[in-house]
């Protein structure tokens, strides 16, 4: 059974490249210690709670192409060695650690759909209760890593914390609203609306030949739904991107939302569905900053990353950006308080 893994000041200080005169982010990062992290110092001090995914379980149980459990080492080493600045600091942060899902990747090396789906499941119930418990302590959950499949357990344990239905917005070429047969990455917001988590959910960004014709208008004809298309922004030009963006924001902002932002939806990023059409990283920082300065945005979710993908691509910055669209959304939670 797959258990959370804190980083201990060893590994910690093996991760860092110290230079004399400079102080590094992870320096003062803040470590979760034993099972009691919900009474530690530092995790009361912090604003934001790190948690990494590193599996592609989801991701397969979808067709996709594995590697999705890459990209939570790439992106640790690249945050804790950025420096500590009066903007941003370590300690804002609480580094949790990753669900170590060891046993499980390998017992899925072979599976079938079916089986891929069952271990989905399976994820889902390992991830909520943290971050219910997480939310219930009034911190924001920052999750990296693992397939789009975890947008349900976030949902689930941000509800749970908040005791009512909760909203989300998605940057993200795909509506990840297929149909509920069988947990995978595409189908967790579908899981959350159905099990009554999720209320209103705004799609920012989809593709038009990537979202099939029956989910289109299913979207568009349920006033909880807001689908708003790449072609309708970038191509036709019907609306601005600033427009667009608070659009959606307004359509989720009424209560707590989760923010998700699928790194296939930014141009040649690597991905299971790494994509040559799509936004650009500063749209992608933008989104999240704007974000961030809701005061109603209680989660970071960047899933479906991949360091190395199982086909043998890999990209040396993919740690670097999801290092800096983390950094965006958290300095729009801090500006909240100028």
């Amino acid at each position: 059974m797959p258990h959370l893994h804190p980083l201990t000041p060893q590994v910690l200080k093996n991760l860092l490249a110290l230079r004399e005169g400079e102080t590094k982010f992870g320096s003062c990062i803040g470590l979760a210690s034993g099972d009691n992290w919900l009474q530690q110092p530092e995790f009361r001090d912090a604003t934001f709670v790190l948690l990494g995914l590193p599996e592609d379980i989801g991701v397969r149980a979808n067709g996709g192409i594995g590697g999705a459990h890459t990209a939570w080492p790439a992106f640790l080493k690249s945050l804790l060695n950025i420096q500590e600045t009066e903007v941003l600091s370590g300690r804002d942060f609480f580094l949790l650690g990753q669900l170590d899902f060891t046993d499980w990747l390998n017992a899925c090396v072979d599976a079938g759909t079916e089986t891929l789906r069952k271990y989905t499941a399976g994820i889902d119930e390992l991830v909520y209760p943290l971050i219910r418990d997480i939310v219930a302590a009034g911190k924001i959950p920052v999750v990296i890593g693992g397939g789009h499949n975890n947008a349900y357990p976030l949902l689930k344990g941000l509800s749970l914390a908040k005791g009512m239905t909760v909203n989300v917005l998605n940057l993200d070429a795909h509506s990840d609203f297929r149909v509920a047969e069988g947990r995978h990455s595409g189908n967790g917001f579908r899981y959350a609306y159905q099990d009554a988590y999720l209320k209103r959910y705004a799609m920012l960004g989809l593709h038009e030949p990537y979202n099939s014709k029956g989910i289109v208008a299913e979207l568009q004809a349920n006033d909880d739904l807001l689908p708003v298309f790449w072609e309708d922004i970038f191509l036709r030009e019907k609306e601005a991107w600033p427009a667009a963006l608070q659009r959606c924001l307004d359509h989720v902002s009424g209560a707590a939302f989760g923010v998700e932002l699928d790194v296939d939806c930014i141009e040649n990023v690597l991905s299971s569905a790494a994509t040559p059409v799509g936004i650009t990283v500063q749209h992608a920082l933008q989104y999240l900053y704007r974000c961030g300065c809701s005061p109603h945005a209680a989660y970071l979710h960047l899933p479906e990353g991949v360091s190395l993908r199982a086909d043998g691509l890999s990209d040396p910055f993919t740690g670097k950006l999801l290092s800096y669209l983390v950094q965006a959304f958290a300095k729009g939670v801090l500006d909240r308080r100028l």
